[in-house]
């Protein structure tokens, strides 16, 4: 795929999806900090609005780390995001989907990044929570936000792409 046109899908994805995030954080912060968390339940399925603050990574993984630690986890994140975007726009061979994988992954941690550089003690609002009640089975997800959405949306993109291409080169 030429540069351009890699360039181009990354700008398509990357503006909406860092914009979204962060509106979307922006109102959580006006409307849900300091509320009661709002609820929709279409049994079995459950959608909450809750505000809350993270101080570690995806879905709070790593919040209970000495702070020294924690930054040197950010570090990697950064240096993995700027990877992933030199190989976006470098690696010739990139399709549209591993292009669009890799942005999407960029645009959630670029989404993320903006909180802990701008808030207080680089913590990242999330305010979104989904869960299935059955019976006594109550399955609940962590807290999150729309660009943990991004993050999982272009993993799950670029583990199919490498499925697919495993699976065409089995059978070849």
């Amino acid at each position: 795929m030429p540069m351009r046109t890699r360039l181009l899908l990354l700008l398509v994805v990357l503006v909406p999806c860092i914009a979204c995030d962060q509106a979307s954080k922006a109102l959580a912060v006006t409307h849900l900090k300091g509320a009661p968390a709002l609820s929709l339940e279409l049994a079995p399925l459950l959608a909450r609005l809750v505000y809350a603050e993270n101080p570690g990574a995806f879905l709070g993984l790593g919040r209970a780390l000495p702070e020294g630690l924690r930054v040197a986890v950010l570090a990697v994140g950064v240096a993995l995001m700027l990877a992933a975007l030199t190989a976006a726009l470098l690696w010739r061979e990139t399709t549209r989907p591993i292009t669009l994988g890799l942005a999407l992954l960029i645009a959630g941690g670029a989404g993320n990044l903006i909180d802990r550089v701008a808030r207080p003690g680089g913590r990242v609002v999330d305010f979104a929570q989904l869960g299935v009640q059955l019976g006594p089975l109550d399955l609940r997800t962590g807290v999150f936000n729309v660009a943990d959405l991004a993050i999982v949306a272009g993993a799950l993109m670029l583990a199919l792409v490498t499925l697919r291409r495993r699976r065409a080169q089995r059978h070849s």
